[in-house]
């Protein structure tokens, strides 16, 4: 392959995976990946060794799922040695021969099986009984893989289709305390968390959060799964406001303590924790305002007060925080000449 491709002037990058058979191709600014066929002599359940093919079934043997092990000839002929063709056609995901044996050649499969069901499968709870069987068994030694690994093919489980039902399984089969989720994950939560968010497309830790009751355990899954910082604030700014900042809607405005909590933030992705808040509680109709609402520019400054008379810093930031607080009160509408005049008759009363 490298012969072929540098004869024709064609650059090759990332040299990395020349051991087990990949080339990348450079060709009109995209990186196309090629893999030699091969067999795998050895495995530990994370990498293989590698033996180098021409023999096409050998190497659709060693693929995870039966839809992941089909050729297409160039003449549109389909190589397809175990029925992916018709598990296609059927939304069904079937492992390559004996599931046990699949998973553990790398037992991320386990992960890949259920992400995969969740995007293809039509209905919750088809699987056969000896894949179940082998990933109950299995399901320790993914204890040595990566959490970075992980964590992408979990992401892609919360993105998918049938979500809480694949999230149970991951419960009932054991898998849940080796990839870093609590042990008494809070099962009942999470199914009524995706019951009312799923359709509204939250973030995939939107949904995880559902099964934690305490800081301690985001920490945990941390350490286990190298989550962004991003993801992790997001986790405990949802532990920590899901039941205390919600819609007032004994008031004509359930929209303000949102936008209220926006505007008292430093963060600068607070309007963004906001709304997966609202999508974690269901609140559709406030989301879609929240998503349109822009946070106000405060329209007074400390410069305005000095042009009033006052020097004092402390003085002028009490006064810029009563004026912010009367500003919130009335939904961001009260304006510049309105609030300095409240000022001035604050001043002229003393």
């Amino acid at each position: 392959m490298k012969d072929l491709f540098l004869s024709k002037g064609i650059r090759l990058i990332n040299n990395k995976g020349e051991k087990h058979g990949t080339v990348t191709a450079r060709i009109n600014e995209q990186n196309f990946e090629i893999t030699t066929l091969r067999i795998d002599l050895q495995t530990d359940g994370r990498h293989a060794e590698v033996k180098f093919t021409t023999d096409w079934e050998q190497d659709a043997e060693r693929r995870d799922l039966t839809i992941n092990a089909m050729f297409l000839g160039f003449d549109g002929t389909l190589y397809d040695y175990f029925n992916g063709y018709e598990d296609l056609k059927n939304r069904q995901i079937r492992f390559v021969g004996d599931p046990a044996k699949r998973i553990q050649e790398d037992y991320l499969r386990i992960l890949r099986y259920l992400r995969f069901y969740g995007r293809m499968a039509e209905k919750s709870g088809v699987h056969s009984q000896s894949t179940l069987d082998a990933i109950k068994e299995n399901a320790p030694g993914l204890r040595g893989i990566s959490g970075e690994r992980i964590w992408v093919e979990l992401k892609k489980v919360l993105e998918g289709n049938h979500v809480n039902h694949l999230i149970q399984l991951i419960y009932q089969l054991g898998v849940a305390p080796h990839i870093g989720l609590p042990e008494n994950g809070n099962l009942e939560e999470f199914s009524r968390v995706c019951s009312q968010a799923v359709h509204l497309s939250p973030k995939p830790m939107t949904l995880l959060t559902a099964l934690f009751s305490h800081p301690d355990g985001v920490q945990k899954l941390d350490l286990r799964l190298k989550i962004s910082k991003e993801e992790k604030g997001l986790a405990l700014f949802l532990l920590k406001e899901r039941k205390e900042l919600t819609a007032e809607h004994t008031e004509r405005e359930p929209l303000k303590p949102f936008q209220d909590y926006v505007t008292d933030s430093r963060e600068t992705d607070a309007h963004k924790k906001v709304c997966e808040l609202l999508k974690y509680q269901g609140e559709e109709r406030l989301l879609r305002q929240m998503e349109q609402w822009t946070l106000p520019r405060f329209p007074v400054s400390g410069h305005d007060l000095r042009r009033m008379g006052i020097s004092s810093g402390k003085e002028i930031g009490r006064i810029l925080q009563e004026l912010r607080e009367s500003w919130k009160e009335s939904g961001y509408q009260t304006g510049k000449e309105e609030l300095l005049n409240s000022v001035s008759r604050s001043q002229n009363a003393e």
